[in-house]
């Protein structure tokens, strides 16, 4: 994949970047470099490689997937302007 110059400017134009037109050409060659050394990964063989959490082996720390108060909701509801019975109230955004 080649990247020309109207599509440097609309990725900075997409990014919320200013280049000048004089930067365009630099910017080009780099984006260029850039996809050349990713389609470079695609020719290494990954046949049998498991993904990866960490580069050093390690086992993922499990909890049981349940639902809680977290322990301090009054703590946690003394944070807010307005609330009752335990929850938040917020002004009406939705006519």
């Amino acid at each position: 994949m080649s990247v020309d110059a109207d599509t440097v400017r609309r990725v900075a134009h997409l990014a919320r970047i200013a280049v000048a037109k004089d930067e365009v050409e630099n910017l080009k060659g780099e984006l260029n470099a850039i996809l050349a050394f990713v389609e470079q990964l695609t020719e290494v063989n990954v046949d049998g490689v498991e993904p990866m959490t960490s580069v050093t082996p390690m086992a993922m720390k499990m909890r049981k997937d349940e639902v809680t108060d977290g322990g301090i909701p009054d703590a946690i509801i003394a944070n807010a302007p307005a609330h009752e019975h335990h929850f938040f109230l917020v002004p009406k955004v939705v006519e």
